[in-house]
């Protein structure tokens, strides 16, 4: 398991973590564990992931910001301090509404589950 050392037992805001660069999307992972996979993105205004899938539930967390987050065709907003689960194998895609910040956290299923 790799844990950040950054954030490991300390008090650290996450624009201190990742900081959004013009017209781009920047972004960091703070764990990368057998079951759990987090990383922080910052994006600027307008900024896109495009649409594709991923084989693990993922739970989008929005401190700052608006992000529209199409899942199977459907869009959503999310804004500051929601959050909206992606269900695996379901195509999605986002879009920065304004300037924004994500926490995304990748739930790695084991095959005992």
């Amino acid at each position: 398991m790799k844990i950040d050392n950054d954030i490991t037992n300390k008090n650290v805001t996450i624009s201190e973590l990742v900081v959004s660069q013009p017209s781009g999307i920047t972004s960091r992972t703070i764990v990368d564990a057998k079951h759990t996979n987090i990383t922080l993105f910052a994006f600027d205004d307008g900024q896109t992931i495009s649409e594709h899938i991923t084989p693990y539930h993922a739970l989008v967390q929005v401190p700052e910001g608006e992000i529209e987050i199409t899942i199977g065709g459907e869009p959503k907003t999310v804004t500051a301090g929601q959050i909206i689960i992606m269900p695996k194998d379901i195509p999605h895609a986002l879009v920065a509404k304004k300037k924004s910040i994500m926490i995304l956290t990748l739930m790695k299923e084991n095959s005992e589950n």
